[in-house]
C-alpha cells in the first residue's frame, strides 16, 4: 500500500471527538463531584488539553476552573503518581 491510502484507511478509524457536555446537556460543571472530573485528568493530576478531551472552549474553561477549585479544597491532588 502507499504512504496516501495508508493515512486514508488511518483517519477512517479514528473516531471523531465530541463535546459531552453538549451532547448530554450539562450546563453546569459541579466542582464537588470529583468522580467526574477525574475524567478530565491524566494520571499525574494534570488537566488534558481540549485535542485530546473533545471539549469545547467554553466548557473546557469551566473543567479548568472546577478542577482548581476542587483542588483548592483538596477533593483533587495537586499531584499523582498514579491517580488512575
Amino acid at each position: 500500500m502507499s504512504l496516501v491510502n495508508e493515512r486514508i484507511e488511518r483517519r477512517e478509524t479514528v473516531q471523531k471527538k465530541y463535546c459531552r457536555f453538549k451532547k448530554y446537556g450539562i450546563k453546569y460543571v459541579d466542582y464537588k463531584d470529583p468522580d467526574f472530573l477525574l475524567k478530565f485528568l491524566n494520571e499525574q493530576g494534570k488537566i488534558l488539553p481540549r485535542r485530546i478531551t473533545g471539549n469545547s472552549m467554553k466548557f473546557q474553561r469551566k473543567v479548568g476552573t472546577a478542577v482548581k477549585r476542587a483542588r483548592h479544597l483538596a477533593l483533587l491532588p495537586y499531584v499523582a503518581d498514579g491517580l488512575k
